[in-house]
């Protein structure tokens, strides 16, 4: 570890204390690093879309909307590779709540998350991205091949036809 000196001035250090309490953080050095990593993991998402992320996907929906729930179900299978792990929650009669955590390349999770949000019936959604490090972008990399092969077949037109997958299989996408 490395150990840094910076100086700033007493309203601009007033400010970061001020930050520093709000968000909980114990000591200015943490508050930088998070700050830099916030930059870093922006800077990284501006310059390349093909750059591993994890993204969590939230999103409230109107469960009585016509067919929503297929529409939705058929977006999370045709995008298999890329979750982690989903959530669903009822919040009232009418109301749920889905929360999925995806990895893969910025672009497609980005294009998928939006994809999700823009159905009629989904009332709220957000996506937050974080980067991946070195060792866990190795992992990610081994499904950036199959989201690309998701993302260029499993468009409506080849659900009646079938593909191929990476890993050896055909099948149909209902």
């Amino acid at each position: 570890m490395q150990r840094l000196t910076i100086s700033l001035d007493d309203r601009l250090a007033a400010e970061l204390d001020e930050l520093m309490r709000l968000r909980g953080y114990s000591s200015r050095s943490e508050a930088f690093r998070d700050m830099l990593r916030r930059d870093l993991g922006q800077q990284a998402a501006a310059a390349d879309p093909e750059a591993p992320f994890i993204a969590v996907l939230s999103y409230v929906y109107d469960h009585h909307e016509r067919q929503l729930a297929t529409r939705l179900t058929e977006l999370q299978h045709d995008h298999h590779e890329l979750t982690v792990s989903t959530m669903h929650a009822h919040l009232s009669h009418d109301e749920c709540v889905e929360t999925a955590i995806l990895r893969g390349p910025l672009g497609v999770l980005t294009d998928f998350a939006q994809s999700v949000i823009a159905q009629t019936g989904v009332r709220h959604g957000s996506i937050n991205l974080v980067p991946l490090d070195a060792p866990a972008a190795r992992d990610a990399k081994k499904i950036t091949v199959h989201a690309a092969m998701t993302a260029e077949h499993g468009r409506a037109g080849d659900r009646e036809q079938g593909h191929r997958h990476p890993h050896k299989h055909a099948h149909k996408h209902a």
